[in-house]
């Protein structure tokens, strides 16, 4: 294995890891978000339905991690990914409608949305 795809399987594992322990208990917390951060969640479908298909993103990061050279593809839908959440806090943080303790999750988003687009170039020479 190269060095361009050890970084690559790498970056996604550990978002993949990273992602499932920070997004699962979100599972457990739907009245303490309310809490913390008022007001309570008046459309649930909307809270689960964001922590499902982030959840759905990591596992492809654990896929794509396992063969970085047949998924190195869904690399791309994956910088989208951490773009649209990381961007979305910067925005929404600008407009005072955020929490800038949320944005430090958004910042570690913007992060691997780089490394993710790095592995996409660094890995390009190696296609067969």
């Amino acid at each position: 294995m190269t060095t361009q795809q050890t970084f690559a399987r790498r970056v996604f594992l550990v978002a993949g890891i990273y992602g499932i322990a920070a997004l699962l208990p979100q599972y457990f917390m739907e009245a303490q978000v309310g809490r913390d951060f008022p007001p309570p969640i008046s459309h649930p479908e909307y809270f689960y339905g964001f922590i499902g298909v982030a959840l759905a993103w990591q596992l492809a990061f654990l896929l794509i991690a396992g063969d970085v050279r047949r998924y190195r593809l869904f690399m791309l839908p994956a910088v989208v990914e951490k773009l649209t959440w990381g961007l979305a806090t910067l925005a929404l943080y600008a407009q005072g409608r955020l929490a800038v303790f949320v944005v430090g999750f958004g910042l570690i988003d913007l992060t691997l949305a780089a490394f993710f687009l790095y592995a996409f170039h660094s890995t390009r020479a190696e296609r067969g």
